[in-house]
């Protein structure tokens, strides 16, 4: 183990952990089909059966709070395909068939900035002006951005409690 980099260590435990949201949410979505009892199955409420639940929540730079208090897990690349920010407003279509669907349905005024890339503890950041925003790894290795580079990168217009930007391009 001790030949093993603490970097990879980081990541498995990264990982993991966004396995386990997701493994979180699949046993919450079994439960609203099937009920408690897993052995009978629930007819849903509503009238139009291929619409499913419908949340919708504020993005955190990561995941979805849905208006219910939980936290939906956004996968990286729709986040960084769609160059989500942290504060917009998204719709989260929960199917008969278990599909999560998003879709970004009030995006928040927003600045681009350009600021320098850097790596620490296993997680990416840009700094502007002595500020660091977080990035996702999906970003990064989209755009083959690698520490020290200059970025452009999308935030809240009011971005005074920002923790995340949306990396826009690498310069």
């Amino acid at each position: 183990m001790a030949d093993v980099p603490e970097k990879q260590i980081k990541r498995l435990k990264s990982l993991i952990t966004e396995a386990e949201t997701n493994l979180a949410a699949a046993k919450e979505l079994l439960v609203s089909i099937v009920g408690d009892d897993s052995t009978e199955v629930s007819t849903p409420s509503t009238s139009d059966e291929n619409i499913g639940k419908i949340i919708e929540g504020v993005f955190d730079g990561q995941n979805m709070v849905g208006s219910d208090g939980k936290t939906y897990p956004v996968p990286a690349n729709y986040a960084s395909k769609s160059k989500l920010v942290q504060g917009d407003i998204l719709k989260l279509t929960i199917a008969d068939d278990g599909a999560f669907l998003y879709k970004q349905i009030g995006p928040v005024p927003r600045k681009q900035i350009v600021g320098t890339l850097k790596l620490e503890n296993g997680h990416y950041f840009v700094e502007v002006n002595e500020k660091k925003y977080r990035v996702l790894l999906a970003s990064v290795t989209y755009f083959k951005a690698k520490p020290g580079d200059q970025v452009s990168v999308n935030v809240p217009e009011d971005d005074k409690n920002a923790e995340w930007a949306a990396l826009e391009a690498a310069l």
